[in-house]
């Protein structure tokens, strides 16, 4: 796309208006809700007859019937085969127009002027399906934080909202370290939009000594992001290039640490991910995917001994995407057959480019290649951490514009299938994919919510329902124990003591497809 028909589309779109509305009751009485069974995500025993109270946005009392009193003028809630449960928390998603790769992110011309309204429909979104905390780790910082100030002062309705901007060391979406492109191939909007996201934090930081990096970081920090995300390797599996030196990586995480913040990062290969377990960082986002090899006992050892969290991306290869992907193999495994017998009759045998998709596309071992498939390591990997013990989170890398340019589909003539990625609705996905993997439903909850919370070390603030904490609750009409699939079965979400009208959300939603004339909802 050129610059004058970038601008010219950019002002066209600005000439649209959006309505508001209200999604939340306030009320300053008490709230109580009286019959429920309360799973409150410590992994215990549910409470049956369960009472819950909240005053403001806090929850001042919470167990039995016979123990816990409903104050004189509180709204009560009959919970009568209802289960209630803390409010999810997504650990990893990408709200902002930051993630399209290479000539995709021209996509975003037409979406630009209207960068906050869409932050905020992808939030609400997630807050549509219970989920009340997300962590942002990649997307364009000052925008988000417009929106979530105004989520934060109570102008709009939204999850509560961690921001990380920039991978630290990434060049933007259009970049070679995000993207493999270089510099010479993208265009002025490009260049631009890289420099919206990394604001000082992209790929010249590589190049730096650990003074001017400290110098660097700081400088990112002062920026006011929640937590850094770092790029231990480049962004892609193959090749993974290391980015940072062990020292380096200390540099980021003292600096980060400094300021009382989550380090963590995203490392696609062995080695790179255990040059940042050395660094000290605190999470790992999807550890599951090094490269497509499965993780070695030294890495998941020293993640277990020093408490790292891991952010994993459930959704991609459980329930109906890893069905796609079993589908997709075997039909690779179908066409490697008749490839293999044109092997034997053509003299030059296969290049190693050629084995080396050979094993993504059918996850079956090859002679002469160390990698392994692409879904099926995942998944391995997933298992691993999950039987060692790890902390694990929901980090579903949930978007409105994922790689598959979801809400663009219009401008390509196949539109890829991204529903286990759609905000909140991804979420939902990653915790029945949990189980699929091996967990209890009460141990994939404990995952969406107490640990969730862990990995933004706000354990003591929300995760749990217990006395003190912050009114995020999920009102289920069944059993999410008896099967995790009850989690779409949603009655009522409450954030921060608010009943939140969930058929009303999003508030002001927005056309993704500008073709088609009507908001879709």
């Amino acid at each position: 796309m050129g610059s004058r028909s970038v601008v010219a589309t950019v002002a066209f779109m600005s000439l649209l208006s959006w309505p508001t509305s209200a999604t939340a009751q306030e009320t300053s009485a008490p709230l109580a809700i009286v019959g429920a069974t309360i799973i409150d995500g410590n992994g215990g025993a549910p409470i049956a007859d369960g009472t819950l109270v909240i005053e403001g946005d806090r929850i001042v009392g919470v167990g039995d019937r016979a123990s816990v009193a409903v104050p004189e003028g509180a709204e009560v809630i009959d919970g009568s085969g209802k289960f209630v449960t803390p409010g999810f928390v997504d650990t990893n998603v990408h709200m902002s127009l930051a993630f399209g790769r290479g000539g995709r992110v021209e996509e975003h011309a037409a979406y630009w002027a209207h960068h906050e309204q869409i932050i905020l429909q992808g939030l609400q979104l997630h807050l549509k399906h219970g989920v009340t905390t997300v962590r942002d780790s990649y997307g364009v910082l000052r925008p988000m934080q417009r929106v979530k100030k105004k989520i934060d002062s109570g102008e709009e309705i939204g999850p509560r909202t961690y921001l990380a901007g920039n991978i630290v060391g990434w060049g933007g979406p259009a970049s070679e370290t995000f993207a493999g492109l270089p510099e010479s191939e993208i265009s002025f909007f490009a260049e631009r939009m890289n420099d919206e996201v990394t604001l000082g934090s992209g790929e010249e930081m590589m190049h730096m000594t650990p003074d001017e990096l400290r110098v660097a970081i700081n400088a990112y920090l002062d920026h006011g992001p929640d937590f850094i995300k770092y790029g231990a390797t480049h962004h892609f599996n193959y090749p993974a290039g290391i980015s940072f030196s062990p020292r380096a990586q200390r540099v980021i995480v003292e600096e980060t640490h400094k300021r009382g913040l989550v380090a963590e990062t995203h490392a696609t290969s062995l080695e790179g991910l255990r040059l940042s377990i050395l660094a000290g960082i605190d999470l790992i986002q999807h550890p599951d995917n090094v490269g497509n090899r499965t993780i070695t006992d030294e890495l998941v050892n020293l993640i277990v001994e020093r408490d790292i969290v891991c952010s994993m991306l459930i959704n991609q290869f459980t329930g109906p995407s890893w069905q796609f992907h079993v589908r997709n193999m075997e039909r690779a495994r179908e066409d490697l057959a008749e490839a293999q017998a044109a092997d034997r009759q053509r003299r030059i045998p296969p290049t190693t480019a050629e084995i080396r998709r050979r094993v993504q596309d059918t996850g079956l071992p090859q002679p002469g290649s160390v990698m392994e498939g692409r879904y099926t390591t995942k998944r391995t990997n997933a298992k691993k951490l999950i039987d060692a013990g790890c902390i694990v989170t929901v980090g579903t890398d949930n978007t409105l514009f994922g790689r598959g340019g979801v809400a663009a589909d219009f401008l390509r003539e196949e539109p890829e299938n991204m529903e286990h990625q759609l905000p909140g609705l991804g979420t939902i996905f990653a915790i029945e994919g949990l189980v699929e993997l091996g967990m209890t439903p009460s141990e994939a909850i404990v995952a969406a919510t107490k640990n969730g919370a862990i990995a933004s070390k706000a354990l003591d603030e929300y995760g749990t329902l217990e006395t003190g904490k912050a009114a995020d609750i999920v009102v289920l009409d069944a059993d999410p124990l008896a099967d995790i699939a009850n989690i779409r079965k949603l009655s009522t979400v409450i954030k921060g003591g608010r009943i939140i009208d969930i058929d009303a959300l999003p508030t002001n939603p927005i056309a993704l497809d500008w073709t088609a004339g009507a908001p879709k909802r």
